[in-house]
This record gives structure tokens, sequence and C-alpha cells, in this order.
């Protein structure tokens, strides 16, 4: 179970800004991003979008469509749940920006992405309590 996915991307100048929105809708369908304007080390813009999916449906829906990915290896989703999850249960993963522009989710470990923070239904919302539960909820 999960209690929320919250999302981030970070759009530079030289990107669209409605292809990344959409790009993200692939992913999360429901999504209602908020945009904030930051700078970037050398001044140029990034524009922030970032937002917040609550809904049990919605979370399910993106479950299911990362288990159906071609691109996902359980067995190294599974070995990295460790390193990619917080004290408190969350769930840190990036999900590759070209990918979700055709609608493909792909799991990347750095470069431009879609970062997600993924909060696992667990209580006491501690790691050793909220693995188990996501290694059931991502069949792994």
């Amino acid at each position: 179970m999960i209690h929320n996915i919250r999302y981030r991307i970070f759009v530079y100048e030289n990107e669209d800004e409605t292809v990344i929105i959409d790009s993200l809708c692939n992913i999360l369908p429901t999504a209602k991003p908020d945009k904030e304007i930051a700078e970037g080390l050398t001044g140029n813009p990034i524009t922030i979008i970032s937002g917040k999916i609550t809904k049990k449906r919605e979370s399910k829906d993106f479950v299911a469509k990362l288990l159906a990915s071609e691109d996902l290896d359980k067995d190294k989703f599974s070995k990295d749940l460790d390193k990619k999850m917080d004290k408190n249960g969350n769930l840190f993963l990036r999900l590759s920006k070209e990918a979700a522009l055709e609608e493909k989710l792909k799991i990347v470990d750095s470069g431009d992405s879609i970062h997600l923070k993924i909060k696992i239904a667990a209580f006491p919302a501690k790691k050793e309590i909220a693995i188990p539960i996501a290694k059931e909820l991502f069949e792994c």
C-alpha cells in the first residue's frame, strides 16, 4: 500500500515545459503539477514541476504500469530497495524523462529524470517494516 507519491522534475531552458508535463502525465495521468522558477548555478532559469498523488487508485495504477514495464529488472529493483529507501519508509525512484515521453517507465540511477518519493504505508513508519511491504507491492 502507498500513502502518496510526490514527484519533481527539473525543466531546463533548452527543454519544452509542455512536452515535459505531457511526459509526466504519461506516467501519472491525474497529476496536477505546481510550477516554481529557480536559478541554476550559471544563472540560467530552471522550472521545477512538482506535486503529489494521494488517491489509492492512482497509486495502484502507477504500480501496475511500473510492473508491466519491459524495462523493469525486478532482481535489481529488489536488491536496490535498501539503498533507495530512507529510514522513514520513503522509496526514492528516478524515472527516465526520455522514456516517459514515449509512455514508458524506466528506472534510472542518475541523469535527467523524474524524481519520485513514494511513501510506503507501514506502521510504524520504519525502513525495516516498509521494505517487506514494498517487496510485496512491487512483486519482487
